[in-house]
């Protein structure tokens, strides 16, 4: 007997399932500004941060669950955490790589908090996270 899958393999093999799309091109389009990167966490941090989206976990969730919730209503069965660069080297550029660890948490946490809503709306379509990792 064998054992029974999970429900995203059950899933991949009666159809297949969409990812979501460019989270950097989605943030870029919210014409965030460097205080909107920082928050009120890093007001004083020496290095400018704008563009380090990952940031955006930490400073903007709102904007985050936003972009995931527009996945989700266009399709999306998967979501990626907002993590592709929440790595100690990548930080390293901004002097935030002490960082690396609750970035990715909170990234993990928005986007299964966003896939759980999704899927308490309908069961019948489980909503998955996939980490993000450049």
């Amino acid at each position: 007997m064998s054992k029974d899958p999970q429900p995203i393999e059950r899933l991949l093999a009666e159809r297949i399932l969409v990812l979501d799309g460019a989270m950097g091109t989605m943030i870029q389009a919210e014409g965030l500004e460097e205080a909107d990167f920082r928050g009120a966490r890093l007001a004083d941090h020496h290095k400018d941060v704008k563009g380090n989206n990952e940031l955006i976990n930490l400073a903007r969730p709102d904007i985050l669950r936003k972009i995931h919730d527009a996945f989700l209503e266009a399709g999306a069965d998967i979501l990626e955490t907002n993590t592709f660069s929440a790595t100690r080297v990548a930080q390293a550029e901004y002097g935030l790589e002490h960082l690396a660890r609750e970035l990715n948490l909170e990234g993990a946490r928005i986007a299964r908090e966003a896939a759980d809503a999704w899927t308490a709306k309908d069961p019948s379509k489980p909503r998955f996270v996939a980490g993000a990792i450049g």
